[in-house]
């Protein structure tokens, strides 16, 4: 009988301490369930941060450039030695004197050949410096005769052979112009030259009479 009577309590208490269900108790308000609240989302990481740019340097002044070194002046030019008065033209035959009387004393004497200035026929202003044989002077004006190494002068009209002579280094034969006769300043000779021989000076001196009218 005890027995029976503590099952019956342990019964009775336990639907005691039993919660009543929500269908048992309808006037009770549902108690509603908590809703576990979400995890905020995580924050986008901000965007690392740019670098700022570097200040840009202000551009470079062009270095100046190197002065050049000023040009050497050219020397000055020398004074040309003066041209000598050399003046082609038709001698008159009272002035035609042939001589001969070479002397190697300083002096251009008629039988001598020497060095001057000659002008070009088709360009009096320009020249060269020509071996000249002198046939004849009047006080301190020379007639004189051109002499020239180029071969192509024989056999040319008024052109005559000459041959070698002292007066060319290079033992070269000469030709001697008859037709142009040049009157040169005393003062114009450059250097004498070489005596020319007494033959060879009268073969010239012949020619000169009977075909240009020389006395």
């Amino acid at each position: 009988m005890l027995e029976i009577l503590k099952a019956f309590l342990r019964r009775l208490l336990g639907q005691a301490e039993r919660p009543a269900s929500p269908s048992s108790r309808p006037d009770a308000p549902a108690v509603p369930k908590k809703i576990a609240p979400k995890p905020p989302a995580p924050k986008p990481a901000p965007p690392p941060a740019k670098a700022a740019p570097a200040p840009e340097a202000p551009p470079a002044k062009p270095k100046p450039a190197a002065p050049k070194p000023a040009a050497p002046k050219a020397a000055a030019p020398k004074a040309a030695a003066p041209k000598p008065a050399v003046v082609k033209r038709a001698v008159p035959k009272q002035g035609r004197h042939l001589a001969y009387a070479p002397d190697l004393d300083g002096d251009a004497d008629p039988g001598e050949i020497v060095w001057t200035w000659v002008p070009y026929e088709d360009d009096p202003a320009q020249g060269k410096d020509r071996p000249v044989l002198v046939v004849g002077r009047d006080a301190r004006t020379l007639l004189g005769l051109m002499l020239s190494s180029q071969s192509e002068r024989d056999g040319q009209r008024h052109w005559l052979a000459l041959g070698p002579g002292e007066w060319d280094r290079d033992a070269r034969p000469s030709w001697v112009r008859l037709d142009r006769v040049l009157e040169v300043d005393e003062d114009g000779i450059r250097r004498e030259g070489a005596i020319l021989d007494r033959p060879r000076f009268d073969r010239i001196a012949a020619i000169l009479r009977r075909n240009y009218g020389w006395p």
